[in-house]
């Protein structure tokens, strides 16, 4: 029941943002309304800070709307506001769209088996368990795919091996991803870039074009373009009076929780608020809000190196953050997100209505990060009893202690591991990489 109201909330939500006045900018040209940063009381020297904090985590582009008018609109060295970039695993988010507007057209059924569009085949498990799979697993990250064999961006048969059913084991898996594409292609009869051109680009001026890169099919485009992106979800798939995505019911199921497995995540989207998260790569459920710092409703296109793409319906809020990797190269890079909103709350000289600062604020400080050896956690009142877990990639604890302030992780080999600290009713949880 708890869910089922969450979800309800999450989609009313949503069409609060058709009260704010939203605007949308032409289909073509770089005309675009703007709001100027003392209208939502915001103070310049916090301004810089973020805009400081951001340059030295290699960023390339930042944007900050308010219900679709350019608030912050940044560029750091050589990019410009006619730069490409690509979007990572972000593009991920614009492909669940794609998927909704094929099932309502009537051209593919989500609930429908994957290998009615694929042909039996394509994947190396027993034919009982291929046709488990469905491209709403495809979606919510549950094919039951192995994702710990070799190159987990793989799209062959090979690759793609029997690990669990369909729907009882959620893992982040770009293959069985990947391969929405070619779902997307059989069922339409149109080329991918061609499609996603006719529904989308045509539609709401978001240009871009996507690549082959291995085995992936990345979407690259400008970063005005994602912001348009987010003006699209921020109201519900429709863009001024033109409908995009235009059955509710998917639309609802695409930005709340898919499965129950990891509340966290909907169909290739990234949802906060939650009770509990997984990584990629990770199988354990984390507690607390996947970004403590953020508001609770906001949903997330991640991508790789840090390609952002956040949508706020309460507020009204765009956030696009494109550039190279903050710090670390991991697949999903979570915690600097965090981090760019912790400043976003420190903009306003004084607390508003509108930007009320989040109470909620849980991210655990690490210092080094990445580290070769000792780590100062930043975060619990030290005067008071807490205890610190430390997990590797594979989910399993290697290391606990209490009322440490100070890890040691020379005898630890190379990688990601995930930093729990509680205390008393308070959770603080953070990614470290040793290198």
């Amino acid at each position: 029941m708890k869910q089922i109201l969450l979800a309800f909330t999450v989609f009313l939500s949503f069409g609060k943002a058709h009260a704010q006045n939203p605007y949308f900018p032409p289909l073509t040209g770089n005309t675009w309304e703007t709001l100027s940063p003392d209208s939502l009381g915001y103070c310049e020297d916090k301004i810089q800070d973020l805009y400081d904090l951001l340059e030295t985590n290699n960023t390339k582009a930042f944007l900050l709307l308010k219900d679709g008018r350019i608030v912050l609109e940044k560029y750091f060295g050589t990019f410009a506001q006619d730069s490409v970039w690509y979007w990572a695993s972000a593009g991920k988010s614009m492909t669940a769209c794609l998927v909704g507007i094929a099932q309502q057209e009537n051209l593919l059924d989500i609930n429908d088996a994957t290998s009615d569009y694929l042909g039996t085949g394509w994947t190396a498990c027993p034919p009982d368990k291929e046709a488990l799979i469905t491209v709403r697993n495809q979606l919510a990250m549950t094919s039951g795919l192995d994702d710990g064999l070799g190159d987990p961006y793989c799209t062959l048969d090979t690759c793609l091996q029997y690990k669990a059913d369909a729907g009882t084991r959620w893992a982040y898996h770009n293959g069985p991803y990947t391969l929405l594409d070619q779902v997307i292609e059989a069922a339409s009869g149109q080329n991918f870039n061609l499609f996603f051109n006719q529904k989308i680009t045509q539609k709401t001026g978001i240009t871009g074009l996507w690549l082959p890169s291995g085995y992936n099919n990345v979407l690259f485009s400008k970063a005005r373009s994602m912001a348009r992106f987010g003006i699209l979800v921020q109201n519900s798939g429709t863009w001024n009076s033109t409908p995009v995505v235009t059955d509710p019911a998917y639309f609802q199921q695409m930005v709340t929780p898919s499965q129950d497995l990891n509340p966290s995540y909907g169909y290739l989207w990234w949802l906060n608020g939650q009770p509990t998260y997984k990584l990629p790569g990770l199988q354990i459920n984390i507690p607390g809000p996947l970004f403590p710092a953020a508001p609770d409703d906001m949903i997330s296109a991640l991508g790789k190196n840090g390609q952002y793409l956040n949508v706020v319906p309460s507020t009204g809020l765009v956030v696009v953050r494109m550039g190279e990797a903050p710090g670390t190269g991991i697949e999903v890079p979570v915690v600097f997100n965090n981090d760019i909103w912790l400043k976003i709350n420190e903009l306003a000289c004084e607390p508003s209505g509108i930007f009320e600062k989040n109470s909620r604020v849980e991210q655990l400080q690490l210092f080094p990060n990445p580290t070769h050896g000792k780590v100062v956690l930043n975060g619990p009142n030290p005067t008071q009893p807490f205890s610190v877990t430390l997990y590797n990639a594979l989910g399993r604890e290697v290391f606990s202690c209490n009322d440490c302030s100070e890890l040691e992780m020379s005898q630890l080999g190379s990688g990601l591991f995930m930093v729990v600290v509680r205390q008393a009713n308070r959770v603080w949880t953070g990614n470290l990489v040793k290198l």
